[in-house]
């Protein structure tokens, strides 16, 4: 549930959705990695019976995680803030590249090379192309 909630909020436009959904991954994933190791006593040599310790393998990676997790959330939150700092809010533009596809994607121009020398209509690669007609259908 915790990283099926946070790839929502990892998808949307605004950067402290995107860290929120950021903590929730990795809260859910370092659940994950301690509920996946193995149930024992403390792994601690001299306090616990080797046989019954449990492995100290997803203790330190979930330790690791969290350092790791905190210093991006720090990251994020210093982007978030300089961008409501200078835009007066927290949302991602879109890409300059994106606009232009957009635009191109808007006028139905093609977006690929196409070295074929059929019109677009009759090209069987073309994206764009419209859908063929029934048989027995002709144009107009």
């Amino acid at each position: 549930m915790l990283v099926g909630c946070g790839v929502t909020l990892l998808l949307e436009r605004s950067l402290s959705r995107i860290l929120l959904g950021v903590i929730l991954i990795s809260n859910g994933i370092n659940l994950l990695i301690i509920f996946g190791g193995r149930p024992g006593g403390a792994p601690v040599v001299g306090v616990t019976e080797p046989a019954s310790m449990s492995d100290p393998l997803p203790q330190a990676m979930v330790l690791t995680a969290i350092v790791i997790t905190f210093g991006f959330t720090a990251f994020l939150l210093a982007i978030s803030y300089r961008s409501w700092y200078l835009d007066g809010d927290d949302e991602v533009p879109d890409d300059i590249e994106d606009q232009r596809i957009m635009r191109r994607a808007a006028r139905k121009e093609v977006s690929a090379v196409d070295f074929g020398e059929e019109p677009p209509e009759l090209d069987p690669e073309q994206l764009d192309a419209p859908a063929p007609g029934r048989r027995g259908e002709g144009p107009g």
